[in-house]
């Protein structure tokens, strides 16, 4: 992936910036973003000045794609992406996710713009019944409006490839973490910590267990896989293992210094976090390994570095 137009959406937030550092040496970037992230453009700003990147601050739902010219591939990102909050107002999913999408698409189309990498996620699977569970399991019964819209694009977007010959790359994120996280368990916990060095509050009842890829591996596992897809395809993207919730807490006291910190857990329905939560999340990964690839990081690696970026960040 070089020497291409590249229009990201989302990309001042969480992945989306990891995935113009990667890219902006040897492309032209375009981020299209609200700064509706918690932290505005502190994770873009430094490529103000760089001759590779455009900047468009504006919300995805209002903006007219028909402004922007010469784009080879989008990287689409954006999303409502906090599912903890779903079950409150659904269509804010619904809004930001599908409709957003579906505009890409028609952009897309008229344009006729051949390729996008699409950020999925494992909770269109819902609580699956197999675990490891692969890419081609079913049916799809997503618990949460935030993963049924991540499984609607999907439907759309393969359903474009389709019709016009678009090539979509479409991975199926497990928990991501790392540099320029905005939300999530690790930034939760550090946050409560760093409020009350006493005790840490945890919602559910903190075996929920989950596969953790750390952010790096993820883009760079993005751009490796989507030169491999000779046609649109889905891919688990994650790892071998997974990390629990009561184990990151005890990574985060390890990494702030702290000792005899209470945990409270919250218990929570069938100790979930909240409604919509999946308990647990393990991905097969058997494809993403045949095609060649392999992460820097385990899950609990991917945590324990993340951790300390995490930390290092919010001091900041």
């Amino acid at each position: 992936m070089e020497n291409k137009n590249i229009l990201i959406t989302g990309g001042a937030g969480f992945i989306g910036s990891n995935m113009v550092e990667k890219l902006i040496d040897s492309n032209n970037i375009t981020v299209i973003d609200n700064l509706n992230n918690h932290v505005g453009d502190r994770f873009i700003k430094k490529f103000y000045n760089n001759k590779n990147f455009n900047f468009i601050n504006s919300d995805l739902l209002s903006y007219d794609f028909n402004k922007l010219n010469d784009v080879d591939i989008i990287i689409h990102f954006s999303a409502n992406s906090d599912v903890r909050y779903g079950s409150g107002d659904p269509e804010k999913d619904f809004k930001n996710n599908v409709m957003v999408t579906q505009d890409i698409l028609e952009y897309m189309r008229k344009k006729d713009i051949k390729e996008i990498l699409f950020a999925s996620s494992s909770t269109v699977y819902g609580e699956a019944g197999i675990m490891p569970t692969p890419e081609d399991y079913g049916p799809y019964m997503p618990i949460s409006s935030y993963g049924a819209s991540k499984m609607a694009n999907e439907g759309f977007i393969t359903a474009y490839s389709h019709y016009y010959g678009i090539k979509g790359s479409i991975f199926r994120f497990a928990n991501i973490v790392g540099k320029n996280s905005t939300h999530g368990v690790i930034y939760d916990f550090i946050n409560k910590l760093m409020k009350n060095s006493e005790e840490l509050e945890i919602l559910g009842d903190g075996t929920q267990e989950k596969s953790y890829m750390h952010v790096s591996d993820c883009v760079n596992s993005m751009i490796f896989i989507h030169e491999k897809f000779k046609k649109t395809d889905i891919i688990n993207l994650g790892n071998d293992n997974t990390t629990s919730v009561r184990k990151i807490a005890d990574y985060v006291v390890k990494g702030m210094n702290l000792k005899d910190i209470k945990y409270n857990f919250t218990g929570g329905i069938d100790g979930r976090g909240w409604k919509g939560d999946v308990k647990k999340t393990y991905l097969a990964i058997n494809k993403l390994k045949k095609l060649g690839w392999k992460s820097k990081y385990t899950s609990d690696q991917s945590v324990e570095v993340a951790v300390k970026e995490t930390i290092e960040q919010l001091k900041n």
